[in-house]
């Protein structure tokens, strides 16, 4: 008797187990891999430090999110709490996914998170160093052993897939200002109240069959800085305190933050260790918070497009390089030469492969991938023209090869679109017609993907 009311039991189960495999609307898989340099490393994006990192405030990590649709349709969101990733890591990554999994470029999006207390990466702001050939052996090999890391952390999320349903929402997040500060000699990097953020913190939550919540990832628009170039202590900086505080108070849930359009915003206040923790607990809260009430379901088929826009420079022309290189400012003269150098092997750059993608679930939610550090005007035109419910629009995803300006911020001037191109090593600022480029591709994206104008 004993044994028959344990088969029924089983049988039960059975059936309870079928029918929520049935109902849950996506598959989904989970993995993450620790990538802390295992020696002392140059830590990267601020130009002033003078030698590698001295120990860890806490690991960084990479995620992999893989979602399949009921159609088979495979979608990876790849986070990495890195500075960001040059495309000829991505491109080696996405090309080694394609072949080993069969996933389309356009449905493989890698994102970092922009922290400036991570590691120096091969191809990416290499001109704000003079490394001794020892230490470019430690970025060139932890360069090498990351892509491997990224390319594995995407084969076990692709593996574990299990059931699963998703679920969007937003909060909002409120110590990010903008950082473009006018002054009567032209804009510096400061606080200026007044200029254009984005509070919004988009988050997907992933649920398993049985309801217990597998994934929380969401995304901000904030540049992580938190801590100076007076820190050589490894971290994620407020994200990667955030993905802590959430996966510490949520035990078996798995954080993800993606950077958003967040190139001319900074968190403030900012300076020290204890203000990184603080930011990244409020965005924690906000989140958990979000995740607690009532999300949206996601359902239905995934749909992606990815496409890359020539963008062009104003490229500064030889006489003037050449000036350049008596210059006083080490990082104006070492850029001259590296420029000059390309002219003279007959290879200058003239033009520039920007990447921008667009994944689509159902009519749901859509995932906007752009690459370089994009400032926050794209995002709110994205909104604008496209609505903002349903939709997270990331700055920082598949090369981040420098600052994406729009017309108005070109022709202020500053850091980000002319300074900064001395460390990108990039021939001069763009030209006047980036902004239209890039909304130009984005419509076109976007119209593949299903996602139309809400003039529409």
């Amino acid at each position: 008797m004993t044994s028959s009311f344990a088969c029924r039991k089983l049988t039960v189960l059975a059936v309870f187990h079928c029918a929520a495999i049935f109902a849950a609307e996506y598959k989904a898989g989970i993995a993450t891999q620790t990538i802390t340099p295992t020696e002392p490393i140059y830590l990267t994006g601020y130009a002033n430090r003078t030698h590698p990192s001295e120990g860890v405030v806490h690991d960084i990590k990479a995620k992999a999110l893989a979602i399949e649709d009921r159609s088979g349709g495979k979608v990876v969101i790849v986070t990495t709490d890195l500075i960001g990733l040059p495309r000829s890591i991505t491109d080696a990554i996405a090309a080694r996914v394609q072949k080993d999994h069969g996933i389309d470029r356009s449905r493989l999006i890698i994102n970092s998170s922009h922290t400036h207390t991570g590691p120096l990466i091969a191809h990416n702001l290499e001109l704000m160093f003079d490394l001794k050939p020892d230490e470019q052996r430690v970025v060139d090999e932890y360069s090498r052993k990351l892509t491997a890391d990224l390319v594995a952390v995407i084969g076990k999320a692709i593996q574990s897939m299990e059931p699963a349903d998703l679920w969007f929402g937003n909060g909002h997040a409120h110590f990010a200002i903008n950082r473009r500060e006018p002054t009567p000699k032209g804009v510096r990097i400061g606080l200026n109240p007044s200029g254009p953020i984005d509070p919004d913190v988009p988050v997907l939550k992933v649920t398993s069959a049985d309801g217990k919540v597998r994934v929380l990832l969401f995304g901000y628009a904030c540049h992580n800085t938190t801590l100076g170039g007076d820190i050589y202590k490894i971290s994620g900086d407020y994200a990667g305190f955030a993905q802590i505080a959430i996966e510490s108070a949520e035990p078996g849930v798995t954080a993800m933050f993606m950077m958003l359009c967040g190139a001319d915003a900074n968190p403030n206040p900012r300076g020290k260790l204890e203000l990184a923790e603080q930011h990244g607990r409020a965005l924690a809260d906000d989140v958990i918070h979000v995740a607690a009430d009532r999300m949206s379901k996601v359902q239905g088929k995934t749909h992606a497009a990815f496409q890359i826009v020539e963008l062009g420079f104003n490229a500064y022309p030889r006489e003037m390089l050449e000036q350049e290189l008596k210059s006083k400012n080490i990082w104006h003269a070492r850029y001259a030469a590296a420029m000059l150098k390309m002219m003279d092997e007959g290879h200058p750059i003239r033009r520039y492969p920007y990447p921008i993608q667009a994944v689509q679930f159902g009519k749901d939610l859509t995932v906007v991938a752009l690459g370089g550090e994009v400032v926050v005007d794209y995002c709110l035109w994205v909104k604008k023209n496209y609505g903002a419910k349903g939709i997270l629009v990331a700055g920082y995803s598949n090369d981040v090869m420098s600052y994406i300006p729009t017309v108005k911020i070109l022709k202020e001037g500053g850091y980000e679109p002319v300074e900064s191109m001395y460390y990108y090593g990039l021939p001069g600022p763009y030209n006047d017609n980036v902004e239209e480029q890039i909304h130009a591709t984005l419509r076109q994206v976007l119209k593949r993907v299903g996602r139309h104008p809400v003039t529409q």
